[in-house]
């Protein structure tokens, strides 16, 4: 027993740390022998930082012993993730805590206004040119989505990923996103006459689902993309903070762990930066990182056009945007100008927004203006950073975000919480540091385009008020058909100030008459899938590489096409023609790339239909269920070509 109360006094002596101070943690000091110098190093800060209570419940030495060391590795990872060690996370915690308690708004002194920016019309001549910029300007793009999250909140056991964006394909999450981007690749190396790389995609996962990403791409070979252009970064989680001394919470179910929760998807700056993917991407010429989420699946048809913006408007920050109704429950983007005269482009949450306007001048909130909708459009959390400025602001960081903490408390004295609670930051508060020199802008799209995220569970979903988005899967698939619906419309009707260039009366009445026979596309009809209500349009899909922009799906549909609501139309090929294509019923064309396959006349058949199914019916696959139908393949037209060549499918 000497020798290890010799070998703790050594140990102390090493570290400065005098016997008082040690004596405020006997079992730590006990203990001191079983530990490396490193961990001495951090059981050392700990004591600093007033965390003895973590070594209160330690046994004897010889007792758990493994478990002590393991214990110090957890405290390593949590100090080597974070931006500035364990220290630091402590001491913001702190601060912020008594900040919390003392009711302290982080937008005192700040007015609000409404920042500079583009609100693009899907199909008008800005929209074409921006669109045709960003296709143009992809090839010196970077991709991050942000995959952290399991399905559990959407009644889904997988990794939200996985999760079909609609199931009359099939689609996963992940593979749209993946064949979209290596569309724009494609895109953007023709139009660069082949000279460009191929387009880097991050990912961001978390201990929950790192692997079950990677095995989803290992099985299905990445989706076509090389292995070699996809990275996943892993995030950490931090630790749990007991009160509003940012005590370290232990886990309940083992003394010897510090209980831990994601801090937030703002980490994927501080993993780009210190990964060096930022650095690898720079040296390669890449100037855009384009960040998304899991699980939007309209996004991608808003991404060229606002990367056009980005690169024409040189914005080191575009802000994705949809219109926004006052008072909805979604961020605003906001400037918000200091009185000692600092200003910030940043999101706004939906119930900070009305009062901040309340108490600065604007005695009626957030209210609608002319056009119908509030002025502060609706953040959608996908960003658009010019790369060379973005690294230099993370130099200054490390990476780190403008972090909060949301503590639960007991009662109104804030003295005690409910839970534990812990620091948490978010991607699109990077701006918070910027300068006010830098170019922050936001890019509005409409949003059937643009926005139909799935984050809520069947339950949840229908206990939404009328009127307001669902934000689920049967919402989130109808979107997707509603969106390619409105696509194929508009894309089949050359705008009236191109015809009008023609002189000739004659000439002009023939030009118009062709002008306006486009695609016509059955409007949708309502039906409630899981207690929600959604209007039900023809189900229409194609592959990204058959068409992602406006122009793109403009060539390759012509004359008089009709669609009847009851339709289904799958197209899987890049060179498929749609001419006086008549469809009521389900068609199907499947084809190599190198084949020309036109496709008109007359198609009718039985069709797919959807049928209504309980989310409660665990005989169902959850994937469908938690849509509340499925798809009963009734009779259909199906045709592949898997040879080059020139074909024709007129029936």
């Amino acid at each position: 027993m000497a020798s290890t109360v010799d070998s703790a006094a050594e140990q102390l002596s090493k570290l400065g740390i005098d016997g008082a101070f040690a004596d405020s943690a006997p079992n730590l000091k006990k203990n001191l022998h079983l530990l490396s110098s490193e961990q001495v190093e951090l059981a050392k800060m700990l004591m600093e930082m007033g965390q003895s209570h973590l070594f209160e419940k330690w046994a004897a030495p010889g007792v758990d012993d493994n478990e002590k060391r393991a214990f110090f590795d957890q405290v390593a990872k949590l100090n080597s993730s974070y931006p500035g060690g364990l220290k630091s996370y402590i001491k913001t915690a702190r601060e912020l805590l008594a900040d919390s308690k003392a009711g302290k708004n982080p937008f005192d002194g700040f007015t609000p206004s409404v920042p500079t920016g583009e609100v693009l019309k899907f199909g008008d001549d800005t929209f074409i040119n921006y669109e045709q910029a960003g296709v143009k300007e992809a090839k010196n793009a970077a991709f991050v989505l942000v995959a952290g999250g399991l399905g559990e909140r959407l009644g889904y056991n997988g990794i939200k990923v996985a999760l079909p964006a609609e199931t009359t394909t099939g689609t996963c999450f992940l593979q749209n996103y993946i064949e979209c981007i290596l569309a724009l690749q494609e895109s953007s190396c023709r139009l660069a006459e082949g000279k460009c790389q191929e387009i880097p995609f991050a990912i961001m996962t978390s201990d929950d689902t790192h692997s079950r990403t990677q095995e989803l791409l290992e099985s299905n070979s990445y989706f076509g993309m090389k292995p070699t252009q996809v990275k996943l970064l892993k995030q950490e989680k931090v630790a749990c903070l007991d009160d509003n001394d940012a005590r370290l919470a232990m886990d309940p179910k083992n003394k010897y762990r510090i209980q831990t929760k994601p801090h937030g998807h703002g980490d994927v700056h501080a993993l780009l930066y210190s990964s060096g993917l930022l650095k690898e991407w720079h040296d390669a010429g890449l100037k855009w990182v384009l960040f998304f989420q899991d699980t939007n699946g309209l996004l991608f048809k808003a991404i060229p056009a606002s990367l056009g913006v980005s690169a024409t408007k040189q914005y080191h920050v575009n802000s994705l945007a949809v219109p926004r109704k006052a008072k909805e429950a979604i961020g605003g983007i906001t400037r918000l100008t200091h009185a000692d005269g600092r200003s910030m482009v940043i999101n706004v949450e939906y119930n900070q927004l009305d009062p901040l306007l309340r108490a600065t001048g604007f005695p009626d909130g957030d209210v609608n203006c002319e056009t119908g909708y509030s002025p502060f459009p609706g953040n959608i959390n996908q960003l658009i950073l010019e790369l060379g400025p973005y690294m230099e602001e993370l130099k200054k960081t490390g990476g780190a975000i403008k972090e909060f903490v949301n503590p639960k408390y007991k009662d109104a004295s804030k003295t005690s919480f409910k839970s534990s609670t812990r620091l948490e930051c978010m991607m699109q508060d990077y701006p918070k540091t910027l300068p006010p020199s830098a170019k922050v802008g936001f890019t509005v799209m409409d949003t059937w385009l643009a926005y139909a995220p799935v984050k809520n569970n069947p339950e949840d979903a229908a206990k939404v008020p009328k009127g307001n988005p669902y934000h689920s899967a049967t919402s989130g698939e109808m979107a997707i058909y509603c969106a390619n619906s409105l696509i194929l419309r508009k894309v089949t009707r050359v705008s009236l100030s191109y015809c009008k260039n023609y002189s000739s009366e004659l000439l002009w009445f023939l030009i118009l008459s062709t002008c306006q026979a486009g695609a016509q596309v059955d409007e949708p009809v309502q039906e409630v899938f899981n207690g929600q209500e959604v209007e039900v349009w023809p189900r229409l899909t194609w592959k990204p590489k058959w068409g992602l922009t406006f122009s793109e799906i403009k060539n390759k549909v012509s004359g008089s096409c009709s669609v009847s609501q009851k339709s289904t139309m799958v197209i899987e090929g890049h060179n498929v023609i749609l001419e006086d294509l008549s469809l009521n019923g389900a068609l199907i064309i499947d084809s190599v790339d190198d084949a020309e396959v036109r496709v008109g006349g007359k198609v009718q058949n039985k069709g797919w239909t959807l049928e209504p199914v309980d989310h409660k019916d665990t005989s169902v696959p959850e994937e469908i269920r938690i849509r509340g139908f499925k798809i009963n393949k009734l009779e259909q037209l199906e045709k592949s070509y898997s040879e080059p060549g020139k074909f024709s499918l007129k029936p």
